[in-house]
């Protein structure tokens, strides 16, 4: 590990030309990562993944590539996407629970493979146009996942679940420039994206209709209704299926009130939809499973103060992070494939829309200290 670091330190100051493997979609941020570390004197190739869904993404990355007069290989990862990626995201849906499949394929399938591909390619480094930041503390021996500079692109939130060795190896040029620059950069070497629209938050799913994809992906989730109930268990109207409804849901819920109601639990086992208030979604905190931590200076066998981020556009809440399990597991005891720890979170302000499947995710100001998977919502007492 030492000697990697070092390499890392040395290429990020520009002592020595490396060599690197960029991940391009073919987008904007990509392509600008991709110069960007040309232009800090890397050698640089891309790489680009067929997911097996309908994209032209295939057709703008070679457009890119061939804009920076770069090679760009493109591999077929259907399989594994489609295992890993998209069947997970149906069945979440199918329980009852929110998905987060940006966080999933960027552990299970994107680094994953694009570290596989650097290995074998003989690459000491990859890269992608994530706007998040790294940085290696030479005193604790460790890297650092830090927010990305422009807070209404970071994308840190997605990233928790890369580990020391994954870190060390990884290169995000993006992080420390915010849209504005990345785009302003764009037109400077000439690349023409003002047609293009801004990515998808779901990339496999074009027209961003998640309820109609997973009735055309799983011919078993079609509509299957059920009742719309509130708290106290009064009918409020009937649903058509408890997939097409997520926590924090207001529009499209068809009751009739003078006031609003939301989406503050979907209780799969009964086939219900639980609405309430707005006043009454409130959540003073939440239960996380299999809990990992960046590296193994956190102490996470006590309790421990960090903001917590519920979703990806969340802007955090001040909370109490403590766990449940006696023994105590970092992550560098973790083996391969096994789960982490699991964690009672406190609000020190009620939070809305605490949604199971979602990601809980940790930070200490900038830097990303773990994270783990929301399993249930403790209500206001």
């Amino acid at each position: 590990m030492e000697h990697t670091q070092k390499i890392i330190i040395d290429s990020h100051q520009g002592r020595k030309q490396r060599n690197v493997l960029v991940g391009m979609s073919g987008g904007v941020d990509s392509t600008v990562a991709a110069f960007t570390l040309m232009r800090k004197g890397f050698q640089v190739e891309g790489l680009h993944f067929l997911n097996g869904f309908p994209c032209k993404r295939a057709y703008d990355a070679q457009k890119a590539a061939d804009h920076l007069h770069i090679p760009l290989h493109i591999i077929d990862v259907s399989h594994i996407f489609r295992k890993e990626v998209a069947d997970y995201f149906v069945m979440e849906y199918r329980k009852g629970r929110t998905p987060n499949p940006c966080v999933v394929c960027n552990k299970k399938v994107k680094f994953t493979i694009l570290l596989a591909e650097a290995r074998k390619r003989g690459f000491d480094h990859v890269a992608t146009g994530h706007y998040a930041r790294i940085d290696y503390d030479d005193s604790q021996n460790i890297f650092k996942l830090l927010a990305g500079k422009d807070k209404n692109k970071d994308q840190s939130y997605f990233l928790f679940l890369l580990e020391q060795n994954d870190l060390a190896r990884l290169l995000f040029p993006n992080g420390d420039k915010t849209k504005k620059e990345i785009r302003e950069l764009a037109v400077k070497i000439g690349l023409d994206f003002k047609k293009q629209e801004e990515s998808q938050e779901i990339c496999f799913i074009p027209d961003n209709n998640y309820r109609s994809f997973i009735k055309n992906y799983d011919s078993s989730c079609g509509p299957v209704s059920g009742w719309i109930v509130d708290k106290r268990g009064e009918i409020m109207g009937r649903h058509e299926g408890i997939f097409s409804y997520t926590i924090g849901q207001r529009r499209g819920l068809k009751i009739a009130s003078t006031r609003p109601y939301y989406v503050v639990e979907i209780d799969a086992a009964k086939n219900e939809v639980i609405v309430a208030r707005q006043e009454e979604q409130g959540s003073q905190g939440l239960i996380a499973k299999n809990v990992c931590w960046s590296s193994s200076d956190i102490m996470t066998d006590r309790t421990i103060e960090a903001v917590t981020r519920i979703r990806y556009r969340h802007a955090g809440a001040d909370s109490i992070i403590k766990p449940l399990n006696v023994s105590f597991i970092c992550m560098s005891d973790i083996p391969a494939n096994t789960d982490g720890q699991d964690y009672m979170v406190l609000f020190k302000e009620p939070q809305n829309a605490v949604a199971p499947g979602q990601a809980a995710v940790f930070y200490q100001e900038d830097r990303v200290i773990g994270g783990g998977w929301i399993e249930r919502s403790l209500g206001v007492e």
